[in-house]
């Protein structure tokens, strides 16, 4: 449910004219939202007659309701909301009235692909503004009409272009995979779109969701509120700067803006003082303190997630276990957050017939979680697990075990 509310001043920053059909005996200042995309109920789809004033002091022939009911029951896909008000949307959009609403899902969470910060809506406008930095919109055409004052003009170019509100604006990027949902939101102009470095990208959605497999691209044409859903990977551009460019012969605006790609963060450092890199696990050297504290005969399952990207044979002393299984999931979640997020609709892998008994050591897959479910019983005392790659557990790959018997 959502109330859209007007609290607009009376007089319109814009020129009005009157003499076109919806804006004769109206306020200047009229909105009404229609959600761009969406399936609804006629009394929520923001009918340019169901029009509303500061407060809704007046309305629109078919005003019926202040709040929209939106369902949201469309498949993962990038919507958006603008002004639909009759006779002045141009003007009203041109303003700013406009912006990003999108839908997740299930099946798109489940995928690997960009996510959160990774996830980027950019909205294309193209300007014009005073010298005074305030917004021009032209008030007569070409050829002036005769009689009429303001007039509307059959077309807008601006001479700049302005993404997310931002004149030409710049974007530092990871080098890594990036979402970019990218919407045409100017009045008239339609663009036609690539990289200057003229590299592919993947087309993976369109105005209405998620596409049955991606389409590899190095250009496109997104007219005015088309929408498009890419992937672009940045991952071999590492320290350069990339635009995103229009064929437009107007060079103020045939650049969109640019992509910075920085170099990337180092990760904690894991090298020795002779720069030799170190396998760890949890991240922690062979002497700090222990992490791994069971209690004695308790049941434990471990998760045992593999960042890296070859297997490695873990090996607990002490226990015999099983294997549970072995599940994907989002490395980059995983990353950013430490919380491990596994893919809706993937199943985990079963153990392999060969690995169905009771086990020591369990191959942990490079991005995969291998879970395990041990009982520590017995011994209380100090242990140690570690990678069986015996470089790797002399150079630090293994940690202390101790199983803690508390005695009532």
């Amino acid at each position: 449910m959502v109330k859209w509310q007007n609290k607009l001043p009376n007089k319109h920053l814009l020129p009005v004219d009157k003499t076109i059909h919806g804006a004769m005996n109206s306020p200047e200042v009229r909105t009404v939202v229609h959600l761009h995309g969406t399936e609804v109920a006629p009394d929520s789809d923001g009918h340019p007659d169901a029009w509303y004033t500061r407060d809704y002091i007046t309305t629109g022939s078919k005003f019926s309701r202040k709040v929209y009911k939106y369902y949201n029951d469309q498949q993962a896909t990038t919507l958006w909301y603008h002004d639909h008000a009759l006779g002045i949307t141009r003007l009203n959009v041109y303003a700013g009235l406009v912006g990003f609403y999108i839908i997740h899902d299930s099946l798109e969470e489940s995928l690997n692909i960009p996510k959160g910060e990774y996830d980027i809506p950019l909205l294309i406008q193209d300007k014009s503004f005073n010298a005074d930095g305030s917004i021009f919109y032209p008030d007569q055409p070409a050829t002036p009409v005769k009689g009429v004052y303001p007039s509307i003009v059959p077309a807008f170019i601006g001479n700049t272009i302005v993404v997310n509100g931002k004149l030409w604006p710049y974007l530092e990027v990871e080098p890594r995979k990036y979402r970019f949902r990218i919407l045409n939101g100017s009045n008239t102009v339609g663009y036609t779109l690539k990289m200057s470095n003229d590299q592919s990208f993947w087309q993976i959605g369109t105005d209405g969701g998620l596409l049955m497999e991606p389409v590899e691209l190095k250009s496109f044409i997104l007219e005015p509120a088309e929408r498009i859903d890419l992937i672009i990977d940045f991952s071999q551009l590492k320290g350069e700067t990339i635009t995103l460019m229009s064929d437009s012969a107007n060079p103020n605006t045939s650049n969109i803006m640019q992509f910075k790609v920085v170099l990337p963060l180092k990760e904690e450092d894991t090298t020795d003082s002779y720069g030799r890199p170190m396998l760890l696990l949890n991240n922690l050297m062979w002497d700090e303190p222990t992490t791994e504290t069971p209690e004695y005969d308790s049941i434990e399952i471990w998760e045992i997630v593999n960042l890296t990207q070859f297997p490695h044979p873990i090996h607990l002393h002490l226990v015999q276990f099983q294997i549970l299984d072995r599940r994907p999931f989002d490395v980059e979640y995983f990353r950013r957050t430490g919380k491990i997020r596994y893919f809706i609709n993937r199943r985990g892998e079963e153990p392999l017939p060969f690995e169905r008994g009771w086990k020591d050591v369990v191959r942990a897959e490079a991005g995969k979680v291998t879970r395990i479910i041990a009982h520590f019983k017995n011994y209380s005392g100090d242990y140690v697990w570690h990678c069986h790659i015996l470089e790797h557990e002399d150079y630090d790959m293994m940690r202390p075990l101790r199983v803690i018997k508390k005695y009532k």
